[in-house]
């Protein structure tokens, strides 16, 4: 039997003493006695819970039909959007199975958050409810999304966790979903570039913030060209890391056309699923150097942030993304990082980035993740070149 008070499994956190189920800050109602089925359930993971047996432990010495069970069954697979009946599996003529194996409150497998963050929600003007972090003090600075995201759970992922952490031991970080990710409203009326732009619009509105610095990561680097672009007096710093100017679609390689298609099939397959073959493509691409333990902490987080038919059109929308253009014109101080080795987005591309904003400045790191890990050599020149930048 599971012990601790709060116990995580998939996308969950169920609340033993409080009676509560979540979903990231979301909570998601249950009846009672659904909730007591679904905690019997969880504390008896991995073995087959016969009919009888959950009955006389939730409804006790009470005389019910077995179609009682079944209501509170149907009630916890919809809570917990498990219509292929993956987390909680009917055993024929025997009963029912959680297979999920619980956990621990995820808190301390990366280390505490530094400091308490502060998470508030805004409304976009089409009327999307984005969830926004704010957190350490000093000179603001805005990481923009990238392709998913999820507030909360990000802190425990190390390629995240680690450098929010240093980040906000340092400044004010300020952190958002976009629409369709983790916190903010899943089911959006369009998902474009011009909609990322308002996204960023409608948290910095929200903040009354008129003087910051921006970090743009992979897909979230345009995002913030864009912007500083459009607010010149208002970007003080414009820090990019992975970045491109230029969407896989837009880069006139059948290479990359055919490259593109193939990782959208196994991603409609294969998101959140630490054994398929996605993800091992994705940890090819992005995080060579991760180890088992990390690449189940991204599938969980895939998982967390956005369903798979999202991701597809998210990763859609990214690969037309075009701002070449926009290059000459930011005049914002600028400081472009890029793996050498880097698989995911080809370090030309930040090469050809840097070279065409004004005065950019371009640091080249020795390591084949996207972004790097803290436990490799690339790291502290990361870091180094970030905290200096923005000393200056």
């Amino acid at each position: 039997m599971l012990s601790p008070r709060i116990v995580r499994f998939d996308v969950y956190a169920l609340d033993r003493q409080q009676c509560a189920l979540r979903r990231g800050v979301e909570q998601i109602e249950l009846r009672p006695k659904s909730f007591d089925v679904l905690r019997y359930l969880v504390a008896n993971w991995g073995r087959v819970i016969a009919k009888e047996e959950l009955i006389k432990a939730v409804w006790r010495e009470q005389v019910v039909t077995d179609d009682a069970l079944v209501q509170c069954i149907r009630d916890v697979r919809q809570a917990l959007s498990d219509d292929a009946h993956r987390i909680i599996k009917t055993v024929p003529r025997r009963g029912y199975i959680f297979s999920i194996e619980p956990s621990q409150d995820p808190a301390t497998e990366r280390g505490p958050v530094p400091h308490a963050p502060n998470i508030g929600f805004c409304r976009t003007k089409d009327g999307v409810k984005l969830a926004m972090e704010s957190i350490g003090q000093g000179i603001p600075l805005v990481r923009t999304p990238t392709w998913f995201n999820h507030l909360e759970y990000d802190w425990h992922v190390q390629f995240r966790g680690a450098l929010y952490r240093f980040l906000a031991d340092r400044l004010q970080l300020i952190r958002y979903d976009g629409r369709g990710n983790g916190l903010s409203d899943r089911y959006v009326p369009e998902s474009s570039f011009a909609t990322f732009e308002q996204d960023l619009e409608a948290v910095l509105d929200s903040l009354h913030l008129q003087r910051y610095a921006l970090l743009g990561i992979s897909q979230g680097a345009p995002i913030a060209i864009a912007h500083a672009v459009r607010y010149p007096e208002r970007v003080s710093k414009l820090i990019l890391n992975g970045a491109y100017a230029l969407g896989r679609n837009k880069r006139g390689s059948q290479r990359d056309l055919e490259t593109g298609q193939a990782y959208l099939t196994l991603m409609r397959h294969g998101w959140g699923d630490e054994h398929s073959a996605f993800l091992r493509t994705f940890s090819m691409l992005y995080f060579p150097g991760a180890s088992a333990d990390e690449l189940k902490a991204m599938a969980r987080l895939q998982r967390m942030a956005m369903s798979a038919d999202a991701a597809v059109r998210l990763r859609m929308v990214c690969d037309d993304i075009d701002v070449v253009d926009q290059l000459p014109k930011v005049s914002t101080p600028t400081l472009v990082l890029h793996s050498r080795h880097d698989n995911a987005v080809p370090f030309e591309e930040g090469r050809r980035m840097a070279s065409a904003i004004p005065h950019a400045r371009f640091v080249a790191l020795e390591s084949e993740n996207h972004v790097p890990m803290p436990d490799e050599p690339a790291w502290p020149h990361f870091i180094a070149e970030i905290d200096a930048f923005l000393r200056e």
